[in-house]
């Protein structure tokens, strides 16, 4: 009888492990040139050029972030024309209703609050947390990442994954070592 929770494991890549940073930019951008391009790289520090060796480009926060303001901005306008307009509409020394100056403080700290939800929730959302495990802890090489090693993951998402010629080609690079990664949960 299926529950509907298929827990045999499932392939998430493979991952190498190289003693220096410049090992790693190096097989990073080899792996590129060779046309993967599901690539992630794990390191205790800031490598330099590796995010452009991966090129990794997601720009959905920013685009989240820019709707959050612009929320921000139509929640302030509309909270101070409900509130000039209809709740409370008392023409006081025969100034505007709806005076822009006036309500510029409170749209502007609108659009930063919205903003900051924004990047916050969306940061959460977009990274998948909370997650309490991840599968490359499941490699020797995905533990020590935050410690002393530099390690370079090719995912089984990518188009190119073939089990034994990522192998190879792992190996290809001169990494330390070589680990293939599976996982029983979605990811």
């Amino acid at each position: 009888m299926s529950h509907g929770r298929d827990s045999s494991p499932k392939p998430y890549g493979y991952i190498a492990s190289f003693s220096t940073p410049e090992r790693l930019l190096a097989a990073a951008k080899k792996a590129n040139a060779a046309g993967y391009r599901d690539l992630d790289a794990y390191s205790p520090m800031p490598v330099e050029g590796l995010v452009e060796a991966i090129e990794w480009d997601d720009s959905r926060l920013g685009w989240l972030v820019l709707g959050g303001g612009l929320t921000g901005i139509c929640a302030g306008l509309g909270l101070e024309w409900w509130a000039s307009m209809i709740a409370y509409a008392h023409n006081v020394g025969g100034k505007p209703l709806f005076s822009l100056p006036a309500f510029l403080p409170v749209f502007y700290e609108c659009t930063i609050l919205f903003s900051a939800f924004a990047a916050t929730f969306g940061m959460l959302a977009l990274n998948g947390l909370p997650k309490p495990h991840h599968p490359i802890f499941n490699a020797e090489a995905g533990v020590r990442a935050s410690q002393d090693a530099y390690s370079l993951c090719i995912e089984a998402t990518d188009p190119q994954f073939e089990k034994e010629k990522v192998r190879s080609f792992m190996e290809s690079l001169g990494a330390d070592s070589v680990e293939y990664i599976e996982t029983s949960e979605g990811y």
